[in-house]
């Protein structure tokens, strides 16, 4: 299981920026950019504070059923590095998908055609299920280097530069995909896939992709993860 980075209170602008990779980052940042722009299908999202994009019916409705019942076979407490799931900061439960199945492996190349990232430097695909009450509290995807983890992260492919995230299911109530820094708040929407760049364009992290999977009310919540890095993920 891929334990994921806890968030970190946001870079004030005094402060000096943590960033590795950055020219890496930038032009990965440009080439993607310039793809979903492209592409009719892809809406950008109204605010200039974080590049973030959508692009509705990605899955089909078969897909997301597939995806659905391949989550609930692998799903186990959800992990971070240094932030263990009885402290109720990520309650979800999640699992990563196996790149072994030809499935997945279609799965995984359709974001990666969309995105216009090398398939090699994208980490699996994470599963994650939300029943009420569950959540995932306010974070970045990005690592921070100050961190104990970040030389181990560092040999594994570096800086994470664009998450891919999908809603596989309709949610009675709750769930929604919150960005607080932005006033920003995406309900759950079946099929759809949210893109965002957690750099700036120069390369470096952008702290208003703080961001959160706001407590399911009502029903179930079903997503797909998928996290890229600046450099081929081992």
């Amino acid at each position: 299981m891929r334990h994921e980075p806890r968030a970190m209170k946001a870079t004030s602008a005094t402060t000096p920026v943590e960033h590795a990779d950055m020219d890496t980052l930038a032009r990965i940042g440009a080439k993607v950019r310039a793809r979903l722009e492209a592409d009719p299908a892809v809406f950008r999202l109204p605010t200039e504070a974080i590049e973030i994009y959508a692009v509705a019916n990605f899955f089909t409705p078969s897909e997301c059923a597939k995806l659905v019942a391949l989550i609930d076979t692998v799903a186990e407490p959800s992990k971070l590095f240094d932030n263990p799931y009885e402290s109720g900061f990520r309650t979800s439960y999640s699992g990563n998908l196996s790149r072994a199945d030809p499935f997945i492996k279609m799965i995984e190349r359709k974001i990666d055609d969309c995105m216009g990232i090398a398939g090699e430097n994208g980490e699996t695909v994470q599963g994650q299920r939300y029943h009420p009450g569950q959540e995932f509290k306010p974070h970045q995807d990005y690592f921070h280097t100050r961190q104990p983890y970040w030389p181990e992260v560092r040999k594994r492919g570096g800086q994470r530069s664009w998450t891919a995230m999908a809603y596989l299911n309709p949610v009675e109530d709750g769930g929604a995909t919150e960005f607080p820094k932005i006033s920003l708040s995406i309900p759950p929407q079946p099929g759809a896939l949210l893109v965002w760049n957690n750099m700036r364009a120069d390369g470096s992290p952008n702290a208003d992709t703080l961001h959160a999977g706001r407590p399911v009310v009502k029903g179930a919540k079903y997503i797909v993860t998928k996290w890229y890095r600046a450099r081929k993920w081992a």
